[in-house]
């Protein structure tokens, strides 16, 4: 990679060599200006307005423009006299947590690379300090003839410088947020929830520019004179009034789109479809002409009723149950009664056949006597 700068890390009394690199680079297509009827390129020309000609490179200078129009001029000689301490030193000024500094304030990022073998041992030192205080060094450099402001950190085994803003160049955000006071309902943030979960994390490599790759295609078409693809046509979104129906629905196409609901984190919040609104709930019976709500109600007294008799039932089973052994017992006591009477029944029925018996032997034995006398 080549070097944009060369110069010095200024690290206390320690200085090592390095060379300023890019660390970015832009995949942008760019285009030329043509004249459309013969395809002549379009250039831009330097002309002096005073004397109305292009003039060269070597005769083109610097110039400040005054509130009223006047030009100023400003010489290199000028500009290399101003006390600028970092015209070739990246100096560091300090170090912070990396979580001090505001993203606002990243600019370009530059990597820094040590400058021969004497810088390789400091190089690494820095690197090293920088790694075990958890820390980033903040500095102060000049580039293309102004002085910035720099954040170095440890990318791997190598520095990285990005550029930062100066704390005034950041605007505050005044104007920004809504001004009338909005809430938000768990439901809602439970969906956005829901919604994060299922779009989950992504592999920042895995992502491309879709515009310049489908621009790189028609370039080559035209280029073979054959005719350029035709963009898909992508169904435009339809307006949503309501936040909870274009939360479910951006869950749902995540889901899709993530190859379904099986392959959904296992703990994602569960989404409940919503009832339109004006819909009565599912929960509550409709009422047509009050004959539901009436039916409702007598099926609710039957069932009143019955549940009424089958518990007095059940008392009167019990009530019975209980007097059944004392009946037992009763009959017991009963029994025992008739088979007394029947016993001493029968002992006088005994007694009187015999008595009968007795009578008549001896009547049959006073009869022959009565004969012989006659």
């Amino acid at each position: 990679m080549r070097s944009i700068w060369n110069g010095a890390i200024s690290f206390g009394l320690v200085s090592i060599p390095i060379k300023l690199v890019n660390a970015t680079e832009s995949h942008a297509v760019s285009f030329r200006q043509i004249h459309t009827e013969d395809g002549g390129r379009i250039r831009y020309r330097k002309v002096c307005e005073l004397e109305d000609r292009e003039v060269t490179q070597a005769e083109i200078g610097k110039a400040y423009e005054d509130a009223d129009g006047s030009m100023v001029p400003i010489t290199d000689e000028d500009l290399s006299h101003l006390p600028i301490p970092t015209a070739r030193t990246i100096e560091i000024v300090a170090f912070v947590p990396e979580e001090r500094i505001d993203p606002l304030q990243m600019g370009a990022a530059y990597y820094l690379a040590a400058s021969g073998a004497p810088a390789a041992k400091p190089y690494t030192l820095l690197r090293e300090a920088l790694k075990r205080s958890n820390r980033v060094a903040i500095a102060k450099f000049a580039l293309r003839g102004r002085e910035r402001l720099g954040m170095l950190r440890v990318v791997g085994d190598a520095i990285a410088m990005h550029g930062l803003l100066w704390p005034d160049e950041v605007r505050a955000p005044e104007g920004v947020a809504p001004d009338a006071g909005v809430t938000v309902r768990d439901q809602e943030l439970d969906l956005a929830d829901a919604l994060m979960d299922t779009l989950g994390e992504i592999d920042l490599a895995d992502l491309h520019d879709e515009y310049r790759e489908a621009l790189e295609e028609v370039i080559a078409a035209k280029s073979a004179g054959e005719t350029p693809p035709e963009a898909r046509e992508e169904a435009a979104p339809g307006k949503v009034l309501d936040l909870m129906a274009a939360l479910e629905s951006s869950v749902r196409a995540a889901r899709e789109s993530r190859g379904g609901e099986e392959d959904a984190p296992a703990e994602e919040a569960e989404v409940r479809p919503l009832r339109e609104r004006g819909t009565p709930s599912r929960q509550t019976p409709k009422e047509t002409g009050g004959k539901k709500s009436t039916s409702a109600a007598a099926k609710k007294t039957a069932a009143k009723k019955t549940a009424g008799k089958t518990a007095a039932g059940k008392t009167a089973g019990k009530k019975a149950a209980a007097k059944e052994p004392a009946k037992k017992t009763a009959g017991r006591g009963t029994a025992t009664k008739s088979t007394t009477k029947s016993t001493t029944a029968k002992r006088a029925a005994a007694a009187n056949t015999a008595t009968r018996s007795a009578a008549a032997t001896n009547t049959a034995k006073k009869a022959p006597s009565r004969k012989r006398s006659a």
